[in-house]
């Protein structure tokens, strides 16, 4: 779709049209805008689906980042299923972020979910578990950097989770990330899609 081709760029040229999207995560409808120039602009997108289904919701974590959030499904689905946990939401799409700050006030969890650019974030800040569906096609040098930028930032004891597609280079990931010190391991395999569960080394 052409309007996706500029999802991970900071200001998408694409008209901005807002576009409504139901998702039913964990037992919750959560009701959100989606739009124009932002990935898997109304719908749920499969990779994104894969993992909320084939993954439980973090009920110790008390800080979640969602990395790459886009409209910001997946941390809004934390946020609300565990209340107790704060989420930091980080994208370079302003378009997404604006949305994904939306969204949160709509579902009642602005209070515990906040979506900003990556340099916005406190660089001490830490976080029990990292949950992802990956921008692969950023490219993987690019990926590489950013993945490596986040990662260490987890507890000691915490985790990260992403889903990857398995044709977009999913088994390779998981041997890299491990080769540098962060032990991946494949959990749940649906739809061309892998879970990745990864660790601190």
């Amino acid at each position: 779709m052409a309007d996706e081709e500029h999802y991970f760029t900071a200001d998408p040229k694409a008209p901005f049209k807002r576009v409504p999207v139901r998702a039913d995560v964990w037992g919750h409808w959560l009701e959100l805008t989606t739009g124009s120039g932002v990935f898997a602009q109304g719908r749920l997108d499969i990779g994104t689906g894969v993992l909320l289904r084939e993954q439980s919701p973090p009920e110790s974590a008390r800080r979640v980042l969602d990395l790459g959030c886009g409209y910001g499904v997946i941390g809004l689905a934390v946020a609300v299923a565990v209340p107790e946990c704060v989420v930091t939401a980080v994208d370079v799409n302003e378009r997404a972020l604006l949305l994904a700050n939306e969204n949160a006030a709509a579902v009642g969890v602005a209070d515990r979910f906040t979506a900003s650019l990556p340099d916005q974030v406190d660089p001490d800040a830490t976080y029990d578990e990292i949950w992802s569906n990956p921008p692969i096609r950023i490219g993987k040098e690019a990926l590489h950097d950013l993945l490596l930028t986040w990662l260490p930032r987890l507890e000691p004891d915490g985790r990260a989770r992403l889903v990857v597609g398995k044709n977009l280079g999913s088994d390779s990931l998981a041997g890299w990330l491990t080769e540098r010190g962060f032990p991946t391991a494949k959990v749940a395999s649906a739809k061309g899609f892998r879970v990745l569960e990864v660790r601190r080394g």
